[in-house]
């Protein structure tokens, strides 16, 4: 047990470093973009009524002290991260003068139940069926499921989106293609806006789930398939131990281990998989809103869901980090 402790240590460690880097890289990223926030509200402004030059700048003035882009670049950098402890990332521009991390937390519900939702889905999937598509070689369903899966795989997300979409909303229109969750249904805890949410998250969730079961499938049929040549499988066979015990005690378990370890490492892509998918389908997540903010010049909420999503996905990793252990008792935890 204390070994294992130590290893979470390590590992909470090493998030907290993950997180300091990336969103320090995000912030001197952002900084460095030619987009200034206190020009795009100042156009915004022009355009909609005429100031005068003293209006202007007193204007931009303000604009400046509430961005604290009036001050050097550590400063900036420094008030960032206090600002980022105390969860106030300043007013968003879009909805003046609700504040960003509000925004953020809205959507972000939204983001982490498609995206948690379609990974895990495919992850239990694709490696239940390679699994038993690498022990069972020469059984014509898993053979016809694998061809299938692989061949939608190279296929860009957002084109699966933009099939599925016309075929479930447009020539076999069963479910709705926009939008979190019906026009009439009040948000509230309630199971008619629960069954809501859940019909309009369909299509989303099918467009990630199909694009991602081939990998994991050809992962893990890859994998059963050098295991069953294994000595201690073979034993096992002769040895008479039921078929069910085999697969899932001897072969699909050790095989699952460095699943695990892939899990990690593709959940930023996902991610980046739900942006598109959210715009296809309309749906009101992180995504959405990151390219609205972008659209907009919105400088605090990009940052907001920046930061969000950096911290997100690293703790998602930590999380998958402190059950390999668990799943593999050979690791070592010192």
């Amino acid at each position: 047990m204390q070994g294992y402790l130590w290893f979470a240590g390590k590992r909470l460690l090493q998030l907290l470093a993950v997180i300091f880097f990336g969103v320090s890289a995000m912030f001197f990223i952002t900084y460095l973009s030619p987009i200034d926030p206190v020009e795009q509200v100042l156009g915004r402004l022009s355009s909609r009524s005429n100031l005068s030059p003293a209006a202007i700048a007193s204007t931009r003035e303000a604009l400046q002290a509430m961005f604290g882009t009036d001050q050097p670049l550590h400063i900036q950098y420094f008030n960032y991260w206090m600002r980022m402890v105390r969860g106030d990332l300043g007013a968003s521009l879009m909805a003046f003068p609700t504040p960003a991390m509000e925004l953020v937390m809205r959507s972000l519900p939204w983001t982490l139940g498609l995206m948690l939702t379609s990974t895990m889905i495919t992850f239990v999937i694709g490696n239940i069926m390679g699994g038993l598509a690498g022990y069972f070689q020469n059984n014509r369903f898993f053979k016809a499921f694998g061809i299938v899966a692989m061949g939608l795989q190279p296929i860009p997300y957002y084109i699966v989106a933009f099939i599925i979409l016309i075929i479930f909303g447009f020539i076999w229109p069963v479910l709705p293609i926009s939008g979190g969750f019906a026009m009439e249904v009040r948000p509230g805890w309630t199971l008619t806006f629960f069954l809501s949410v859940l019909q309009h998250s369909i299509l989303p969730a099918l467009a990630l789930v199909l694009v991602g079961l081939g990998g994991w499938f050809i992962g893990m049929r890859a994998l059963v398939s050098n295991i069953v040549t294994e000595d201690y499988v073979t034993y096992a066979e002769l040895a008479g131990v039921k078929r069910s015990t085999i697969v899932g005690s001897y072969v699909m378990r050790n095989a699952l281990v460095p699943q695990v370890t892939a899990l990690a490492m593709v959940i930023g892509g996902v991610f980046s998989g739900t942006i598109i998918t959210e715009q296809v389908f309309n749906y009101p997540g992180l995504g959405s809103l990151l390219v609205d903010a972008v659209n907009y010049g919105d400088y605090s909420t990009v940052m907001a869901v920046c930061t969000v999503s950096i911290t997100a996905v690293a703790t998602a990793i930590f999380i998958v980090d402190l059950l390999y252990p668990i799943l593999d008792p050979r690791v070592r935890a010192e």
